[in-house]
């Protein structure tokens, strides 16, 4: 396998850094302040056709490759990693509505979603299942010729401001999908706020309380919710999710870097203090094995490759774990103006954490993962 990017590849991920340095970076501090991202960007990320990159062109898509769209979700990610979240949130809708929903769905949604016209999003947690996707209790009875729908969805990400969700729920006692439009009457939002990290996400609880449901809204058929359709989204939302915790770790390694340079303890910068130059050391060693890793995870995604789950969920474990560190060491290497909102690196510590738990936790993959090389044995 070759791992250099072809000349296509590395002008798109020029284009990608360039936006990111110029429209995430200087903002990302306020956005993150706010608690929000402000609708100009949605605007700004759909000019550009970086919403639904996945879908492919007769579904009015660009069908970006496997690697470019993780280094597009780097990129972002490296700027503001919520507007990364955006990103893998609204592909995963995509991504379930283009694996299995029906022909009319994909026809009707996804040149909609590509265009900007409709954000995705991805609504499977609850307050009592998060990792455990089969212990969603939300369900959905049938009613005439449709579905009426109950429950409840926390931590759902943009849930303040999606138009439609790719919905998990129990139907006739098996897991489902659902597509659910934002104005479906028995649908209520309130917003969640006071995050530790990615606090521009728009985060929202979502409350159905007697929602009605048409039935040409179901994403396959009963049963299939978690072994297919949040299957094939989840494995979709991991690899942007390691790819986006490369870009956290990147930018914690760029601002320590410098930060090292200009900062002057005992006669001399800190950068010629041996223990500080250890940490650096460390940091960009970890940034690239990680790098690596996603690039191989993209490679084999792109060719379809029976092993490419099991390499995204490792390069997600590492990813996320990396940018922990990283971002960890940056906070140590700026001491007490590391712990202040004055420098960047206190959000990327805080976002870094959020990699650590969402598309499947540290713990989780650590119990997954040894299984599958097992099996391979």
């Amino acid at each position: 396998m070759k791992l250099e990017l072809t000349a296509e590849q590395r002008a798109a991920r020029a284009e990608y850094r360039a936006f990111a340095q110029a429209e995430l970076a200087p903002n990302a501090g306020q956005w993150d302040r706010d608690e929000a991202l402000p609708p100009e960007l949605f605007r700004k990320l759909a000019e550009r056709g970086w919403l639904g990159t996945i879908v492919p062109p007769e579904h009015g898509g660009p069908g970006l490759d496997m690697i470019t769209y993780g280094l597009l979700t780097e990129e972002i990610g490296r700027g503001c990693s919520s507007t990364r979240s955006l990103l893998t949130v609204h592909d995963m809708a995509c991504q379930g509505i283009l694996r299995w929903g029906s022909r009319a769905q994909r026809e009707h949604w996804l040149p909609r979603l590509v265009r900007g016209e409709v954000i995705g999003a991805f609504a499977l947690s609850e307050p009592t299942a998060g990792s455990d996707a089969k212990g969603v209790q939300t369900t959905a009875e049938p009613d005439g010729d449709g579905y009426v729908v109950n429950g409840r969805k926390k931590w759902i990400t943009f849930a303040q401001v999606a138009d439609l969700f790719l919905v998990f729920l129990q139907c006739e006692g098996k897991p489902t999908a659902f597509l659910v439009e934002r104005n479906t009457p028995g649908l209520r939002i309130e917003a969640t706020k006071g995050l530790l990290g990615t606090r521009a996400s728009m985060l929202g609880e979502m409350f159905f309380e007697g929602c009605r449901v048409p039935a040409e809204n179901m994403v396959g058929r009963p049963g299939f919710g978690v072994s297919h359709v949040v299957a094939a989204a989840l494995e979709q939302g991991r690899y942007s999710v390691a790819c986006g915790s490369v870009g956290i770790a990147q930018a914690a390694l760029d601002a320590s870097l410098q930060y090292a340079r200009e900062r002057e303890q005992f006669g001399k910068p800190i950068f010629d203090h041996q223990l500080v130059r250890a940490l650096l050391t460390d940091m960009i060693v970890q940034v690239r094995a990680a790098r690596l890793m996603c690039l191989r995870a993209g490679y084999l995604r792109q060719m379809n490759d029976p092993n490419a789950f099991m390499e995204t969920m490792a390069a997600k474990y590492l990813a996320s774990t990396v940018a922990a560190k990283v971002a960890t060491d940056a906070v140590q290497i700026h001491g007490g103006n590391g712990c202040t909102d004055d420098y960047p690196v206190s959000r990327y510590f805080r976002d870094a954490k959020v990699m650590e738990i969402i598309e499947g936790s540290t713990q989780i993959q650590q119990m997954t993962i040894p299984r599958f090389e097992f099996q391979e044995l």
